[in-house]
């Protein structure tokens, strides 16, 4: 590692990092080269044009918090403005000389002999950096299931991450599959344009009213003369969220009354009996992603929308066919399927220093220490890792201090001088060994089936505490929970037979 300057590839241009980039940078870290596999930044924001796309998490709340827009339209606002908001805050603190877009990590290995990590890019280029930060999220890998005879279909098929906007929909006969966060919103913007919708549904959801309302004048002005008016609506809204962790996290009262309140507006929602029982879960509310929406109940009950709660068989050239036997005819297939969550950093093939892939190192379980650091991989920062998303609140308070955590610790190895560290094994086991006990207390390990959950069961996803507790832990980087990894080359330190290097304490 360059002390005074290291050498930092960040990988990803979203919330994540674009975080990162700016907070390094005011760090004094300026050697920054950010890794795009986009045309732009915006990540997720910027994949996701799906019509009706938004934010689920009020705007206040879902933004940074060095970096308020007085100017948002909506208290939810949609894709557009927040595509934007990242896209401004790239510019103003002039992050594109640093970023090279259309540019995909495929393999990341780090090197015993110089204490660096190796990253190769989908050209072949590989490029030498003395610290990574991994900034691609959950949300970036789309998830299609696997439909016998699908590959036989005529007619168009696309995810909901990819919408494919040339493809009108006037006339066509669409089948969506999947009732998740992406379809309740484009299913109601869809219905109406389409000649007909048929939405096949496996697990209903549990949606409450979207508190939504537009931002008056005044409003916008008073956030712009008087910003602590904006800065203490942000508080109040990420107070009235944390709330809902009492009910997440174990209370079984707060639980009860969630559902009574989503109960309450589907029966006002959807007057028809046998719709109303298929769109109520039979499942505690949380365990699988909250939703909210004032559409998505009314769409149901349009006469061109039919809800299938029978399970796809088959997909035919022209058709969807479901267990019962009934042939569903179909133009374009729409997959709200949602994302590859419990992947984390996959397709990306990623060694440390055991040679060990990091996928199968948590194949029985994505051990890690505070979702940001796994012990065999020295110098790699994690934002968004395994078990720090959030059923309850914001992410982007989750992202800043990670963010916080990874700045105070290159601050360290600077001072010190030292050129890398890897988490102490034991402290890492111990961390994750908290996260899951805690995980089995919660709604979330209360019994369905959602994208938490990997292939095993384990939900390495989800953050099982407050995000106070979060915010608690990373408050302070700790050196004594780590280990200071040296160069096999320097003459100091070798390399043991198995190919592991000494380590020693960090001072």
């Amino acid at each position: 590692m360059t002390h005074d300057d290291p050498r930092i590839v960040i990988v990803g241009s979203g919330f994540s990092g674009i975080c990162a980039a700016v907070k390094l940078m005011e760090a004094g870290f300026h050697k920054l080269t950010i890794l795009e596999r986009g045309e732009d930044v915006g990540g997720t924001w910027r994949d996701n044009n799906y019509p009706g796309c938004a934010c689920d998490v009020p705007a206040v709340l879902y933004s940074f918090s060095f970096a308020p827009n007085p100017d948002w339209s909506r208290r939810y606002c949609g894709h557009d403005e927040l595509f934007a908001y990242l896209r401004g805050v790239a510019d103003r603190y002039s992050l594109r000389p640093h970023i090279r877009f259309k540019t995909d990590v495929t393999r990341m290995s780090y090197d015993v002999e110089t204490a660096q990590w190796q990253v190769t890019t989908g050209s072949g280029e590989v490029l030498i950096a003395d610290v990574v930060v991994n900034g691609t999220g959950t949300l970036s890998q789309p998830s299609i299931p696997r439909l016998e005879g699908l590959s036989s279909f005529t007619g168009e098929v696309f995810h909901s991450a990819t919408w494919d906007h040339a493809k009108p929909l006037e006339g066509r006969q669409v089948a969506v599959i999947g009732t998740g966060a992406s379809a309740i919103q484009f299913v109601p913007k869809i219905a109406g344009i389409a000649d007909h919708v048929t939405v096949f549904q496996r697990t209903p959801p549990w949606v409450m009213p979207r508190d939504d309302h537009e931002y008056t004048g005044w409003e916008s002005q008073l956030f712009r003369r008087v910003p602590v008016s904006q800065k203490l609506l942000r508080w109040k809204t990420y107070w009235d969220f944390e709330t809902l962790a009492r009910g997440f996290l174990g209370k079984q009262k707060v639980v009860d009354a969630y559902r009574r309140k989503a109960e309450a507006f589907i029966k006002a929602s959807i007057p028809d009996d046998l719709l109303r029982a298929a769109v109520t879960p039979d499942y505690d509310p949380g365990c699988k992603r909250r939703l909210v929406s004032n559409d998505w109940y009314p769409a149901l009950c349009r006469d061109d929308v039919d809800l299938v709660t029978e399970r796809i068989v088959e997909v035919r050239p022209s058709a969807v066919v479901t267990a019962d036997g009934v042939e569903h005819p179909t133009d374009v297939i729409v997959f709200g399927t949602g994302f590859a969550a419990t992947d984390f950093l996959a397709p990306m093939e990623v060694r440390g220093l055991s040679g060990v892939e990091l996928s199968e190192q948590w194949r029985e379980g994505a051990a890690t220490h505070l979702g940001i650091v796994a012990a065999d991989f020295p110098n790699l920062w994690m934002v968004m890792g395994p078990n720090t998303a959030l059923g309850h609140n914001s992410i982007v308070f989750m992202i800043e201090q990670q963010v916080h955590y990874i700045v105070q610790a290159l601050q360290h190895l600077r001072a010190k001088r030292i050129p890398a560290v890897r988490i102490r094994p034991e402290v890492m086991q111990r961390s994750y060994e908290e996260v899951q006990r805690r995980m089995g207390k919660t709604v979330w390990a209360s019994g369905c089936n959602s994208w938490y959950l990997s292939d095993g069961g384990r939900n390495d996803t989800l953050w099982p505490a407050t995000t106070v507790e979060y915010w608690w832990q990373t408050r302070r980087f700790r050196p004594e929970d780590y280990q200071v990894i040296q160069p096999a080359t320097t003459g100091t330190h070798t390399a043991t037979r198995s190919g592991q290097p000494q380590t020693r304490d960090i001072p």
